[in-house]
């Protein structure tokens, strides 16, 4: 992806929200983002109780909004899940699967993944697949075997048509939370290689957004999104102060330019 294409911003709430404080962020990013002139485009990911409120307020604005995570079963007698065609009900475009959370404390498989992945697409959504290190991968030099099997494991399951459709975010694990960051040209380096991976599946896969997750500020988006590879980010906690987020947003516009 060139640096002339628009840049992708996506907030993650996380399990964050009350329905009195939510009205005023996304009445904000919305006002917010509408500035940006379609060169950035922006969405949140909320918990899923709030979707309905996230639809009333951002629909006919620029904001798209998305869930956090979808079954990989189309319905059934699985208590507590979320089919991706009920998150559609609401007008979700974005779904995030894969997020390093969920492979860490649920033990999601890079299988299960990818039937999410797929999940998603077959109800009309964006599936932002998630792939990332751990610290002691990293450091055993192991960061591109890893997110190399992560991406291959969804890539395999897809044809070349459906894998155009999908965002990839990379995040390294020991950069979210910390407030650690990778460094712009470590970032880059490795969503360098993410992109060769998605190259070598078809020539309309090698477009695909590749977002950068991990701690990302107003402080360090400019200079990261800047770099060749990195189309826009998928954030965590910024996402949850508008000044900031729209900051990060307002960075990714700047990086065009």
């Amino acid at each position: 992806m060139s640096r002339e294409r628009a840049k992708l911003v996506v907030g993650n709430w996380k399990m964050h929200g009350r329905i009195k404080d939510n009205a005023a962020l996304l009445t904000e990013v919305a006002a917010g983002a509408s500035a940006l002139q379609n060169e950035v485009s922006v969405g949140v990911c909320v918990p899923c109780p709030y979707l309905a409120q996230s639809q009333a307020l951002l629909a006919g604005s620029v904001v798209r909004w998305g869930v956090q995570d979808v079954s990989a079963h189309a319905q059934g007698a699985y208590t507590g899940e979320v089919a991706a065609e009920m998150a559609a009900d609401f007008g979700v475009t974005y779904a995030i699967v894969g997020h390093s959370e969920r492979r860490a404390y649920h033990r999601e498989s890079p299988e299960l993944v990818a039937a999410k992945a797929r999940r998603a697409l077959d109800a009309g959504l964006t599936p932002i697949v998630c792939i990332g290190e751990t610290l002691d991968e990293r450091e055993s030099d192991a960061t591109e075997q890893v997110i190399g099997g992560q991406l291959d494991a969804v890539l395999l399951v897809l044809s070349e048509e459906e894998a155009a459709r999908i965002v990839i975010a990379y995040e390294p694990v020991w950069a979210i939370g910390t407030g650690k960051s990778a460094t712009a040209e470590q970032a880059q380096s490795v969503h360098a290689f993410v992109r060769a991976k998605l190259v070598e599946k078809g020539a309309a896969v090698a477009s695909v957004p590749v977002l950068y997750g991990g701690s990302v500020k107003p402080e360090n988006a400019q200079e990261l999104f800047g770099q060749r590879d990195i189309d826009g980010g998928l954030i965590g906690g910024a996402s949850l102060k508008s000044k900031d987020f729209l900051a990060i947003c307002q960075a990714a516009r700047t990086a065009l330019q």
